[in-house]
């Protein structure tokens, strides 16, 4: 029996541990796990000694800006900065120009990707303010989750804050299984601070105009709308501490709520402003260190079910507008993984590796998956799943250089940050699309699909396959 690859090795990040294996992979999926150096031949063998191979990464929360805002980024330039960093499937928001309100625009945003994107993804839909009915539409194969913006900013203008469409929202969407994902930040709020205030002066102003109170308050309504209508909701870029709590007591109370956290509020807080100005601007806006020592224990303890980039790159001119004009956002989906496995090694010494890339597991592949309906081929290592892998270095110190970043936009804000642990290798579906073993980074085809939800796991290993029974 011959292979069409083998990962040979590694040390296999799986659902219930950590242990030494090759990876075989015949077609685009996962054949079989063998003990080292059992494995029959293979037309192609990536070494994967000395390394941990993990399942590739999940990115529910990317800004790719097509169509519209391709000055900023395009999925070439966005998809390549994905694979980069380990990022194997990204999730696309549908805030561009146009937005993602209807399914005949997923298609339309399909046919512009198609050809150009390493990686795979899917779409979240949109909520248009004026038509929220449209969102009955949608049809798993477009979307099967919606995002909703209750405040919004230069690139988000679409608010939805009359409670009488939010509430028909939540219905309309427990009808049709569909998951509402919510930048939950109340604008009500922010408007009535900035009749009161003005606009910021400088960028040390700008958590003062939008401070936690908005988003409380927005996370407060949401738990209230999920008890009434019992539609599953899921909280993007949750940047504060009680916000964390309410989610965590609700979810413990049997309310069909989960969240997520970025890499962005884990690495910087409200002293990174001073020295980073508007180049970390972000909404929500950066916290202190007492909400992100709670945002790091959400994820070590799992009570944050993701972690995700909220990839916004911008022009760097966009970033160096007046406080009240420069655009919140910036890139991170290459910086991820190396951001959150340095964090976790920084705040759990003696925590051992597989331990915490049992956390990257979990909240970067399994359970993105299984929010998004995918965990029929992605999320995990296993026997009929898509081959997606990453080998991943995790000793190896680096910096941030200019010369690294992938993004169209040129920057990051974790430029001559150090980081503990590399991406060697990205495989997609038996495909590496990634490699780097030189410091000449080499790039694959760019042939992703657009992934079906839900679909089942198919070409279950033969019975000879050992791995298999």
């Amino acid at each position: 029996m011959t292979y069409d690859l083998l990962v040979r090795g590694g040390r296999v990040v799986l659902e219930d541990g950590v242990r030494h294996a090759d990876v075989a992979v015949r077609g685009e999926r996962v054949a079989a796990l063998y003990p080292p150096r059992a494995a029959p031949p293979a037309a192609c063998v990536v070494d994967a000694a000395g390394m941990f191979v993990l399942p590739g990464l999940i990115d529910s929360h990317v800004h790719f800006r097509t169509p519209g805002l391709t000055h900023k980024e395009e999925w070439a330039t966005g998809s390549r900065a994905a694979a980069a960093g380990g990022v194997t499937t990204v999730i696309d928001m549908p805030n561009t120009q146009p937005p993602l309100f209807t399914p005949q625009d997923a298609y339309d945003r399909h046919e512009l990707i198609k050809g150009s994107s390493l990686v795979d993804y899917r779409f979240h839909a949109g909520v248009d303010p004026e038509h929220v009915d449209a969102v009955a539409e949608f049809t798993p194969k477009e979307a099967t989750s919606v995002k909703v913006f209750l405040t919004g900013h230069h690139t988000a203008p679409h608010v939805l804050s009359d409670p009488a469409l939010l509430d028909r929202l939540f219905k309309l969407a427990a009808e049709r299984q569909l998951r509402l994902l919510f930048h939950a930040e109340d604008d009500a709020v922010f408007r009535l601070l900035d009749q009161w205030q003005g606009p910021p002066a400088a960028p040390l102003d700008y958590e003062r105009h939008r401070p936690r109170t908005g988003a409380i308050v927005a996370v407060a309504r949401l738990v209230e709308l999920v008890h009434r209508h019992g539609t599953p909701a899921h909280v993007l870029h949750v940047s504060t501490a009680e916000e964390a709590d309410l989610l965590t007591a609700a979810a413990a109370a049997g309310l069909p709520v989960t969240f997520e956290v970025t890499g962005h509020h884990l690495t910087f807080t409200d002293d990174d402003t001073r020295a980073l100005g508007p180049r970390i601007r972000l909404s929500p806006a950066i916290r202190g260190r007492k909400d992100q020592d709670r945002l790091w224990r959400a994820v070590a303890g799992g009570e944050a079910a993701t972690v995700g980039s909220d990839h916004a790159p911008h022009e760097a001119g966009d970033k160096l507008l007046s406080a009240a004009d420069a655009p919140p956002g910036l890139p991170g989906v290459q910086e991820l993984l190396p951001a959150l496995f340095t964090g976790l090694r920084r705040r759990h010494p003696a925590d051992s590796d597989e331990r915490l890339l049992a956390i990257v597991q979990r909240v970067l592949a399994r359970e993105p998956a299984r929010l998004f309906g995918l965990s029929g081929r992605k999320g995990r290592i296993a026997p009929g799943l898509d081959a997606d892998l990453v080998l991943f270095d995790a000793s190896a110190p680096w910096f941030m250089e200019p010369q690294l970043v992938q993004s169209k936009c040129g920057w990051s804000a974790y430029e001559g940050r150090s980081f503990t642990g590399r991406v060697v290798a990205t495989i997609r579906r038996g495909q590496v699309v990634y490699s780097d073993r030189t410091g000449a980074p080499v790039f694959g085809p760019a042939d992703g699909m657009w992934l079906a939800p839900a679909e089942p796991a198919v070409g279950q290993p033969t019975a000879q396959d050992p791995e298999g029974r």
